[in-house]
């Protein structure tokens, strides 16, 4: 009697470590369908901007709650321009929450999504080393659309974090002050199989790149495949 309970046990134990995983897996692939309809507008996103990003954070399809004031959770992935100057091609992915006690009350509470660029080494290095607060531990701002970033302000062009939303098909750039970024540890063990930190990952590729991040890794090499920015 205790083998087929131990079989069982196993088969429940593997069944719900495959449905994490997979999970994980859809999630990245959102991701790279995300970045990729984005980029293939051009008055989306700026050119420029993107030639200078180190990393970009994006998040499908986050969705408001109402717990109280009400707030917001979402789960995606950042991904950097590997070496650690930020200079190399687009690396590995690692799994990212956003939380925050007023994103999405712009949209009426639809789904949408959101697109960060991390634009200096300051900016990479705080949300790679712990959770984040936009506009208190990263400077923040709506990011500008357009072709080129010429017109944007000296705030604009000065953060470290840039962020974008799109719902309902509107892309515009959107404040996210006061919301929150951290790594999200668990996904991470979901989709790798083993503890690994965001800077383990990123940084040190202790991984490979798994296949559900192909086409956000392809979109991003082939858009932007060089760091443009001044200081490299």
């Amino acid at each position: 009697m205790r083998l087929p309970c131990m079989t069982l046990v196993l088969a429940v134990v593997f069944s719900s470590l495959a449905w994490a995983q997979n999970k994980e897996i859809e999630r990245l692939e959102n991701c790279g369908d995300v970045i990729k309809e984005i980029l293939n507008v051009p008055d989306e996103i700026p050119q420029d901007l993107l030639d200078k990003a180190e990393c970009i954070v994006v998040f499908p399809s986050v969705k408001k709650f109402a717990f109280g004031i009400g707030g917001s959770y979402g789960r995606g992935a950042m991904i950097c321009r590997s070496s650690p100057d930020y200079t190399g091609p687009w690396g590995m992915p690692a799994m990212y929450a956003l939380e925050g006690g007023n994103i999405g009350f712009q949209i009426g509470g639809q789904a949408t999504d959101f697109v960060l660029l991390v634009m200096n080494d300051k900016g990479a290095k705080s949300v790679l080393g712990s959770k984040v607060k936009l506009g208190a531990d990263a400077s923040a701002a709506a990011g500008p659309k357009g072709r080129t970033a010429t017109a944007a302000t000296d705030v604009v062009l000065k953060a470290e974090i840039l962020s974008y939303s799109r719902s309902r098909g509107l892309f515009a750039g959107v404040s996210l002050e006061g919301s929150t970024l951290r790594s999200d540890n668990g996904a991470n063990k979901n989709l790798y199989g083993k503890e690994l930190s965001a800077r383990q990952i990123i940084l040190e590729n202790a991984v490979k790149a798994p296949e559900a991040a192909q086409t956000l890794i392809t979109v991003l090499n082939k858009q932007s495949p060089k760091n443009l920015s001044a200081n490299k």
